[in-house]
């Protein structure tokens, strides 16, 4: 395994069980096996280094899923069950983040400079919805922006609330939670759902 994929390992581990805020180069270099040094021959701050922990060693958001494959269904519960499991995840990570200004402040400029942020994924399935509508998959009616913000909304808040009741190492989301928040959205989004 690489020093590069050591460290990645190393600090997904540190930040998710301890959080970020108290996470330390030194302290991640020292579990990775390696000299803070080198840790910054790969990344260039902490702020680096967990955008990459976050897109690396967190479970897959979305998934490669193109318009016109599988059904709309299977793919709209194959995102959510990856946003599920990925906001479970790296709650940890981001609540240290949240609870510190200053550290929110940095966090911030950081996914300005890395083109990172959370908006990304409101922003994927609103264009995978609109793949969908031109291949008349989805209605024509459907406002896709409104109906990816609220799928991924709740996957957030689900995500969330499955942290808090099971923590940090406890039973992965079940699939049966993405199936039902995909059932609140797929009426509208099915072509012919007003006629």
């Amino acid at each position: 395994m690489s020093a590069r994929e050591r460290i990645l390992d190393a600090a997904a581990e540190i930040m998710r069980t301890r959080g970020v805020a108290s996470t330390t180069t030194k302290e991640i270099a020292r579990a990775a096996g390696c000299s803070e040094a080198l840790l910054y021959k790969h990344f260039r701050d902490k702020e680096e280094l967990l955008t990459y922990v976050l897109r690396e060693r967190m479970p897959a958001f979305a998934g490669i899923r193109r318009p016109g494959e599988a059904t709309v269904e299977e793919n709209l519960v194959a995102i959510a069950h990856g946003a599920l499991r990925f906001y479970t995840r790296s709650f940890p990570m981001m609540a240290s983040m949240a609870a510190q200004p200053v550290l929110m402040a940095a966090t911030r400029e950081s996914m300005k400079k890395y083109d990172a942020g959370p908006q990304h994924a409101v922003e994927w399935l609103a264009g995978y919805l609109a793949g969908e509508q031109r291949l008349g998959r989805v209605s024509p009616d459907a406002d896709i922006e409104t109906m990816a913000a609220l799928l991924m909304g709740a996957c957030f808040q689900q995500g969330f609330l499955h942290y808090v009741r099971e923590g940090v190492d406890g039973d992965e989301v079940p699939r049966s939670l993405a199936e039902s928040l995909v059932g609140g959205v797929l009426p509208v989004l099915t072509p012919g759902h007003g006629s």
